[in-house]
């Protein structure tokens, strides 16, 4: 059957989308939000871009921002990738529902499969899909209901899903991740911890964990690149942002640690792993 992590492929390319100005002003974001820097969000986000295709050595496809999708640049909620296979998602706000339709038309430009959620009672965030490269769990939040998940079940019959309650206003990824092929790692919080627990009543495969001072720090992005002989990396909050994980995070010793910074973007919800979609299958030409 193999070992927890063989699931989590060798990335070819990577997929992400430009920031707009009306994320940076605030008022096509949502409540609450406040305004960003546009500049420095723009830096961000050209420095992940960056990291993915040089140092990771990724195919970069970079859609263009669109200003009536404030939120676009947050594409890892609109789709869950395994494989050849792409679920396009259904997110909880009917505002961004119309972000998937350009991720939709770049993945299928890429030769995936396509999955469409066609029932009007679900709802998925793919920021609360959790893939371990034996198994899925899914997040049942504010943003996920029970038939968001089932869908995420039917998409995948390969892989055993579960579903983890998220007992905080957040997503499940916002505050757990893969550290390395058979390590989870998850912050401090009582929602991180109660969900790592979860997980591990629910799972039949062992998996190592860690514990990281800051829940952002979970947010993080295991890929083993396609060029030959490299290592795994692991793509993460850097001590700019998040100080108080980084020793923790030099525990993680299989692993080539890339920080990166996301500061800005993070003040209008966005995590590391929902910055971009990885695809671990060597699309068609």
């Amino acid at each position: 059957m193999g070992t927890p992590g063989e699931g989590l492929g060798r990335c070819t390319h990577a997929l992400i989308r430009g920031v707009p100005e009306s994320l940076a002003s605030g008022e096509g974001a949502g409540a609450g939000l406040p305004a960003l820097d546009l500049a420095k969000a723009q830096r961000e986000h050209g420095v992940l871009g960056g990291k993915l295709r040089q140092r990771l050595g990724l195919q970069l496809l970079e859609l263009p921002p669109e200003e009536s999708l404030p939120l676009g640049p947050l594409l890892g909620d609109t789709a869950v990738i395994q494989g050849d296979t792409a679920l396009i998602t259904r997110p909880w706000s009917p505002a961004r529902r119309p972000e998937v339709d350009g991720i939709r038309k770049a993945l299928q430009d890429l030769g995936l499969r396509i999955v469409e959620m066609g029932d009007e009672n679900a709802t998925l965030d793919g920021t609360d899909v959790l893939f371990t490269g034996r198994e899925f769990f899914v997040g049942l939040s504010k943003w996920t209901n029970h038939r968001g998940a089932e869908i995420v079940a039917d998409t995948f019959r390969d892989f055993a899903v579960s579903t983890v309650p998220v007992s905080s206003p957040s997503h499940l990824r916002s505050f757990c991740g893969m550290g390395g092929p058979r390590t989870v790692v998850a912050g401090s919080s009582d929602a991180a911890q109660k969900a790592v627990r979860a997980m591990a009543v629910l799972t039949d495969h062992p998996y190592a964990s860690l514990t990281l001072p800051d829940d952002a720090a979970a947010d993080c992005l295991f890929l083993r690149p396609g060029l030959p002989g490299v290592p795994p990396f692991l793509l993460h909050r850097g001590a700019g942002d998040l100080p108080n994980s980084q020793e923790a995070l030099q525990k993680l010793s299989d692993v080539t640690l890339v920080p990166v910074s996301c500061s800005e973007l993070g003040k209008a919800g966005a995590g590391l792993s929902s910055l971009c979609l990885v695809l671990s299958t060597r699309p068609h030409s």
